[in-house]
């Protein structure tokens, strides 16, 4: 099975990134960690990614905030899928990391999922490795099923009414 690489700029975003991990463990996906900064570790970051299809990843999760060129700097030297994450800082709620996170040149995309949507990004990794691995797939489904099995709980014990 490959893993998932897990890369945020600092360790700042190591709440935010938990999601991440947390929800990779459920779904018993491998996966490793990493602190590596654009801006502050260049030359490892970019070590990092032109090895990561050798050192067994599938799939690369960039998380960062502020001027959030993770992800880009990553996706510039791997052909591996990028999913990054902005992280909201203090500075314009996050909005600058997204659309550093989003906007990428014609020929190195970067997937992006929400401000904060550590969670989401591990889902869309997994999607990925299921198109590969059944066992992922079928544990995709199975969560797909609990999640709709919730909704219809919810929605009968609701009985048509707003109590207020």
């Amino acid at each position: 099975m490959k893993k998932v690489a897990i890369v945020m700029g600092s360790d700042s975003d190591l709440p935010v990134v938990s999601a991440a991990a947390k929800q990779l463990d459920m779904l018993g996906i491998p996966y490793e960690a990493r602190i590596l900064s654009a801006h502050r570790t260049p030359y490892e970051v970019a070590e990092f990614a032109r090895n990561a299809r050798a050192n067994g990843f599938g799939v690369i999760i960039a998380c960062a905030g502020k001027a959030a060129h993770l992800a880009g700097a990553i996706a510039a030297q791997t052909t591996l899928p990028v999913i990054g994450v902005p992280i909201k800082s203090s500075t314009l709620d996050g909005l600058d990391a997204l659309l550093s996170t989003v906007q990428m040149p014609q020929g190195i995309p970067v997937a992006t999922v929400a401000i904060d949507g550590a969670a989401n990004a591990a889902l869309l990794a997994a999607q990925i490795l299921s198109v590969e691995d059944k066992e992922i797939a079928a544990k995709l489904n199975e969560m797909r099923l609990e999640m709709a099995k919730s909704v219809v709980k919810k929605d009968e014990s609701l009985g048509g009414k707003i109590s207020y």
